[in-house]
């Protein structure tokens, strides 16, 4: 009996030692035949843990398929396929790794995409209708991003623009749905952008598109309202400083004090005098004189512009 079992352990080395690659020619087959068990094949074959990569599942009915890798930190691999059309209702995609495949038009609804890796995929009119779409790795950009931004002409460019931002507008009311907030104020902000790579060049609209970006963010970085007013105060203080401001009879500039200690204490009265004169309170204690005065008037107007700004930024993103 003991013998029979070691013959039988050589002979399961022997075959493990002989074992190949998993052969993906049938994978690979745009024009094989479809059957009924192609689902479960695929769960087959994603079990034997090798990268699925390059295949053809065009049109492929998948519903409810578990490609789930459990008591594992990875998931599978199913990367550079042709997913087009294919219906993933319902399907099971935890930890999926899906890159640079193509799930364009691809019925996702109701599917549990947690943690997949989409980035490079192309999701030109694929349906996220109640997917579940938390911690998905998206990337930095879209495919169509990144191939605007390598087009050859302008009008290559616009299309894939376009379809960048159908893409953004569409992942963000499905995070909304979901109240997936800093997601959907993420595709908000990179929808906007893609709308803004879509005016003229040179345009009045993109100029002001780009300062609203560079301001706030689209109103979705109220942080940056409070980086701008930072350095604002900061750089109408050193014009007060150099020019000079006056606190009752003495006056307050640059080289006016007797030592480094007179120096440093008039340059905080600058910077005090423009944190007032920016919020708008104005004391009164310290006045500007000369040429100061244009500067505090456009501190006082940059200043109650900006901090409107903040607080229909902050009220934006507290109130979602």
């Amino acid at each position: 009996m003991n013998v029979t079992h070691r013959l039988i352990a050589v002979e399961n080395q022997a075959m493990t030692a002989d074992t190949q690659p998993p052969d993906d020619s049938f994978w690979r087959d745009a024009d094989r035949e479809e059957s009924d068990e192609l689902k479960f094949q695929l769960e087959q074959r994603a079990r034997t843990g090798e990268p699925m990569r390059g295949f053809k599942l065009s049109r492929a009915e998948l519903s409810g398929i578990d490609l789930v890798r459990r008591n594992s930190k990875t998931g599978y691999q199913l990367v550079e396929s042709d997913l087009y059309r294919a219906n993933l209702e319902g399907a099971h995609c935890f930890h999926l790794d899906l890159r640079g495949s193509s799930l364009m038009k691809a019925n996702l609804s109701k599917a549990n995409l947690h943690c997949a890796n989409l980035q490079d995929c192309n999701l030109l009119g694929a349906v996220f209708e109640q997917t579940k779409i938390e911690h998905i790795q998206w990337g930095e950009k879209l495919l169509q991003e990144k191939l605007a931004e390598k087009a050859a002409n302008r009008e290559q460019k616009l299309d894939l623009y376009q379809q960048a931002e159908e893409i953004y507008r569409h992942l963000r009311k499905v995070a909304e749905q979901q109240g997936l907030f800093e997601t959907a104020g993420h595709f908000f902000q990179k929808e906007m952008l893609m709308r803004r790579f879509q005016l003229p060049p040179f345009s009045g609209a993109r100029f002001v598109s780009k300062l609203v970006d560079l301001f706030c963010g689209y109103g979705e970085r109220p942080d940056r309202v409070i980086i701008f007013s930072c350095l604002i105060v900061l750089a109408f203080s050193l014009i007060y400083f150099t020019l000079g401001i006056r606190e009752g009879e003495q006056a307050l500039y640059a080289g006016g004090g007797a030592n480094l200690w007179s120096e440093l204490q008039y340059f905080l009265s600058c910077l005090y005098f423009s944190v007032v004169t920016f919020t708008t309170l104005g004391y009164g204690d310290i006045a500007p004189v000369g040429l100061t005065r244009a500067f505090a008037a456009t501190e006082a107007f940059v200043g109650s512009f900006t901090l409107a700004l903040f607080v229909v930024v902050f009220v934006k993103k507290m109130t979602r």
